[in-house]
């Protein structure tokens, strides 16, 4: 698994611990790629920041890609390679997680691992320094890990413009090989050329590429799109799956109307979500009413809102996505299996028109 982070690296600490709660010293912008591997005792790799020209040419010739290879290239072309590798060779969607507050690398590192186990897509986590526990708790830890998402918002603009820049360049040359193959199979019957090509794209390019915030980490998302780079704003994924969202759901639609995706954004709902309703509770103008937990003003033209609230073993759950929870209700699984991997939801949705969300079905 490879994560993209913001985290100062500590060579000297052993295993996840070397992604420390502090940010990079060379500023919050600054992303570095790591290779995470094994699960009782993970191993933790720290990628070089300029690819090996060898490695970059054995890039350039297995997907085709229209770069110079005497160009200096970075750790992020050979993650996208081998992620886009990976999800090629076994159909899977790839899903960039944006965790939440007071989270550890530890827990971001099960938590990813067991999505990918449930829901058998790829996931790459961008992990911030939230404080995971540190000296601080309570009001002080939630306070200065909101501090912590307003700094690594660029961080996060950085993040999606890399995804989305690599993904193009992957796909299009995808597509430029097999529409080379379509045209030599039927050289003279440009209709036969299209069917086949469309029936070559399903079955190499058929994968997704989705953005999964939870918690804070929509907060993060929020004000990345604030931000002057507001590379958040561009279309880059096909689906976006907002869960438990610890952001003001007053005059979200502001921030929620300038996402984009191919398919369809969801804002997940549980009304008796208690990590929301105690994040409420602090002090402070900005702690209204969340958008993870409260039914009114649900007016996003842009998204599709979906109620969880007295779902079965939903109860108070703040990570209903988890094994706990979809393990004993197959349709809130059902619904996160398809959210994550851009698959059409509708026919397992039901509307309800007095507060404008879908309950699933």
């Amino acid at each position: 698994m490879y994560f993209i982070t913001n985290r100062a690296f500590d060579a000297r600490l052993s295993g996840l611990d070397k992604l420390t709660k502090y940010p990079n010293p060379k500023g919050p912008n600054e992303l570095s790629a790591i290779k995470v591997t094994g699960d009782r005792t993970p191993q933790v790799e720290l990628l070089d920041d300029e690819m090996a020209r060898e490695e970059v040419k054995r890039c350039k010739q297995e997907f085709n890609l229209p770069i110079d290879e005497d160009d200096t290239h970075y750790a992020s072309l050979k993650v996208a390679c081998e992620v886009f590798r990976e999800a090629r060779s076994k159909n899977k969607s790839v899903l960039l997680y944006v965790h939440g507050y007071n989270n550890d690398v530890k827990d971001i590192y099960h938590s990813a691992r067991e999505i990918e186990r449930l829901y058998d897509v790829i996931v790459v986590p961008f992990t911030w320094p939230a404080n995971g526990g540190g000296a601080m708790s309570g009001t002080l830890s939630y306070l200065a890990d909101k501090r912590d998402a307003r700094a690594s918002d660029d961080a996060l603009n950085r993040v999606i413009d890399i995804v989305g820049r690599y993904h193009r360049l992957l796909v299009q040359s995808t597509w430029n090989r097999l529409e080379k193959q379509a045209s030599n199979k039927h050289p003279e019957n440009p209709t036969k050329q299209r069917e086949y090509l469309a029936l070559l794209l399903e079955r190499y390019c058929d994968m997704s590429v989705n953005l999964f915030c939870h918690s804070m980490g929509n907060y993060v998302l929020k004000h990345a799109l604030k931000s002057t780079l507001a590379e958040s704003r561009q279309l880059v994924f096909d689906n976006i799956v907002l869960v438990a969202a610890d952001t003001n759901n007053e005059k979200h639609e502001e921030w929620v109307g300038e996402l984009r995706c191919r398919k369809s954004l969801f804002i997940t709902i549980n009304a008796d979500d208690f990590a929301l309703s105690w994040s409420r509770r602090k002090p402070g103008e900005e702690q209204k009413a969340r958008l993870g937990h409260y039914l009114r003003s649900l007016n996003a033209e842009n998204a599709l809102y979906v109620d969880f609230t007295n779902s079965k073993a939903v109860n108070r759950s703040h990570s209903y996505f988890d094994g706990d929870t979809v393990s004993r209700n197959k349709t809130v699984r059902r619904f996160f299996e398809k959210a994550f991997t851009a698959k059409n939801l509708l026919p397992y949705l039901e509307y309800q028109v007095h507060n404008n969300t879908y309950h699933p079905k």
